[in-house]
Order: structure tokens, then sequence, then C-alpha cells
């Protein structure tokens, strides 16, 4: 039985990416079909593909999530939104969020109040807001939600640069990384060698990101997050002759469908996934039999997080570790505005 120390590996603080590229496709790609290794570009991508071939982006739309708001005894609190349950009501993360009482009022700095509605143990604070568009109200006074390990406050530049180019549905509140190498221009070549695009929805939240705090991963808990595959998309990607995801959320929102597919009866089942729009906590770790995917464009992600644990289920634990040693040593840029890989699935190869 593997555990959580088994995904844990050297990484160099000077390779963690504090900031972007100044060009998005001019990004490194590391290509791993098991044991073989080979330094590409990002630009390089389209020579991996084959008529027939869809590649699948998420598409949702990251939110300035990252708000600062004062209690009613003045103390000020920085808050993350991550889960929505509705249009005025979502969860966010808070330091010392346990400190703060239900029923709390919080202020925005624009004026606008959030009442504290519950706590949770891994979730924060629950927060109710009185607005009429929360959106336009993150949009004025939020702030982009990087991850805290590039150790810096947002800027202006990461309104534009930690979003991708095709994001349209607002919802995340991290961006899905692997989908800012691309530009217009390399989507459109992405056509132009006979492959076909497709562009699902998972709303990024705690789920892709929240570290693994147990040994036994049986006992690590995925947060849900919202995920849509449409009836149309899904008709595409069953004709595939290769599905090739653009980030591990859309990995998972695919192997989610797929999970749907397999439940479905006999006479009633797809060629790859059947259309899906629900929450999902799927947690993909080595013995997860894939049903969607057959290649992987993904970032470097974190030791011993649940990312690394994914790539090494679709990919090898000793092929991602020996990868990964390699990142290392010819200086990959690592993390959300790092380099990239490109992985085969191991049973494909």
């Amino acid at each position: 039985m593997l555990h959580t120390s088994d995904f844990d590996f050297e990484l160099p603080t000077e390779l963690i990416a504090s900031h972007p590229l100044q060009q998005r496709d001019a990004s490194r790609m590391l290509v791993v079909r098991g044991g073989e290794l080979a330094d590409k570009h990002i630009r390089d991508f389209v020579d991996y593909l084959q008529p027939g071939d869809v590649v699948v982006f998420n598409n949702s739309r990251v939110i300035p999530a990252r708000f600062d708001a004062t209690d009613s005894r003045g103390a000020m609190h920085e808050i993350t939104l991550h889960t929505a349950e509705n249009d005025k009501v979502w969860w966010g993360l808070c330091k010392k969020f346990n400190k703060i009482p239900v029923g709390e009022i919080l202020t925005l700095t624009d004026g606008t109040t959030a009442r504290v509605l519950e706590r949770g143990d891994d979730s924060g604070l629950k927060l109710e807001f009185n607005c009429e568009n929360l959106f336009a109200v993150l949009d004025a006074v939020g702030k982009m939600p990087l991850p805290p390990y590039m150790k810096r406050d947002a800027e202006t530049a990461d309104r534009e640069r930690y979003q991708t180019v095709y994001a349209e549905p607002l919802g995340s509140m991290a961006a899905p990384t692997a989908g800012l190498h691309f530009t217009p221009e390399l989507m459109d070549e992405i056509e132009r060698r006979g492959a076909k695009i497709v562009k699902i929805t998972l709303h990024v939240g705690a789920g892709t990101w929240m570290p693994v705090k147990t040994e036994n991963l049986n006992e690590h808990k995925m947060h849900s997050e919202w995920c849509c595959i449409t009836p149309a998309q899904a008709d595409v990607i069953n004709n595939a002759s290769r599905v090739i995801a653009v980030g591990t959320t859309s990995m998972r929102t695919l192997e989610s469908a797929a999970m749907d597919n397999r439940a479905r009866p006999d006479g009633e089942r797809f060629a790859r996934v059947a259309p899906i729009c629900r929450s999902t906590d799927i947690f993909i770790t080595p013995g997860y039999n894939f049903g969607a995917v057959d290649i992987l464009l993904t970032n470097f992600h974190l030791p011993k997080s649940t990312l690394f644990m994914l790539v090494s289920a679709f990919a090898g634990l000793d092929e991602m570790k020996n990868a990964y040693a390699h990142a290392v040593s010819e200086k990959y840029r690592f993390f959300s505005y790092g380099d990239c890989c490109l992985l085969f699935k191991k049973e494909n190869l």
C-alpha cells in the first residue's frame, strides 16, 4: 500500500516560479513516455498530435477571490473564497477562522457585508453576502488568489496572466495552470493539425490544491468541485481516436464522466464518457483505471500533493520521480507559473 510519504521529492526553492515568463508559449515541455524523456518546448505540443485527436481544455475563469474584511471588533481578515453554494453563499478560507463566531458580520473595503453562517474544519467560513452581484464586488475589491508558494502579493499583471486566453465562465479560485501556456495561435495550430478542441468546465476550488494531511491516502477527503461536460461535448470526446487532457482539472472532469459512464447499464454505455454536470470529489491515485484520457499535459506539482499522486497514477510513480529529478537537474520552472510536461499513459506505451 502506498502512503503520502511515497510521493515526496526534493525541490530546490529557487525552481519555484514566482512570476510568469513574458510570453505564454515560451515555456519548456518535458515529454515523459515510459522511461524515455525528451526536453521540448510547448510549441512542440502540436507535433505530438494526430488527426482524430481531441484536446480537452478547462475554460473556467479565475475570480479575484481574495479580499480583506473587517469584523465587528475592527480586526482585519484576509479571506479567499473557494466554493459556491449559490450566487450569494460561498465558503472561504481565512487564517484563525475558528476565532470568528457564527453570526459575525464582516465588512469588505467597499462597504459590502457578509454574515458568517457556519464554520468548517477544512473549508473555513461559510459566508452569505449582502449584495446584488458578488462577482462585481470582487472585481472591484478582490485580488487574484495566487498560491502561497509564490510568496508575493498579486500584481496588476496577474489579472490577465493568471488566466487562460480562452477562460469564460466565472468560478475558479485558482487557475487551471496547464492552459496558461496556450496562445490563440497555438490553439489554431491544434486544429490545423487535424485535432479537435473541446472546452469543458471545472471550477477550481479547494479539492485541486488542498494538501494531504494524512499518511494513509484512504483517509484524505477531497473537497468537491463543480464540473460539466455537455452531451454535445461528450459526443465529440467519445468519437476521438485519442483524448489529450490539458491540465489535471480537465483530467478529473473527464475521469469523473468516465466513472458515470461505467455506472450505466452495458447497453447504454458510451465509448469513453457520459455527459456530466455535477460536483466531483474524485481522488486519483496509483491503481486507478483510467477510462477517458490517453495523454496529459500538466505543470509540475508539489511534493506529496494529490496532483503528483494523479500524474503518478497516470504515467507511473517511478517514471514521474525520475522525470521530476531530470526536471530539477535541468532547472525546469515549477508550479503554477512554471513549465509543463506531456505525459503518456503508462499502459498505452
